[in-house]
């Protein structure tokens, strides 16, 4: 039996013409849609999240991945987290970065949930969001 080298796989894996690995596109990115028109709306990657910004401001976060990153997380501070609560029971801190409100997608209201949160981000409700000082990317 002949047994590759290391050296031949090294060198098959830096080949220009090799396929870069295939990235996995966020199922997510759907709830951005209302959003995206605005003329404050950008977004890019926050870990491993895409994030969503308006005026410099980062409001909402969408991964589908593994349990607790799989779903929606809704940037504001700490102080706005019992009446965000109250208006949408489905959120609640997540268990990483308590910091945000967190709702699931296996959560059974999640599809209804979720573009509520939206329309409050499009009209920038002032218990959501977060300073940044990310500078506008251009599209």
């Amino acid at each position: 039996m002949k047994r590759s080298s290391p050296r031949n796989k090294m060198a098959s894996a830096t080949l220009p013409f090799a396929e870069p690995k295939a990235k996995k596109k966020n199922s997510l990115l759907w709830l951005f849609e209302p959003i995206e028109s605005d003329p404050g709306f950008f977004q890019r990657k926050l870990f491993s999240f895409d994030a969503a910004y308006l005026d410099n401001r980062l409001y909402v976060a969408v991964k589908d991945g593994n349990e607790p990153w799989d779903g929606l997380l809704v940037c504001t501070a700490t102080q706005h987290h019992a009446a965000l609560c109250s208006e949408f029971p489905q959120l609640t801190p997540h268990p990483v970065v308590g910091k945000w409100l967190y709702v699931s997608q296996s959560h059974p209201e999640f599809e209804s949930i979720a573009p509520e949160i939206l329309s409050l981000v499009l009209h920038r409700d002032p218990r959501l969001g977060v300073e940044t000082s990310t500078r506008r990317r251009k599209r």
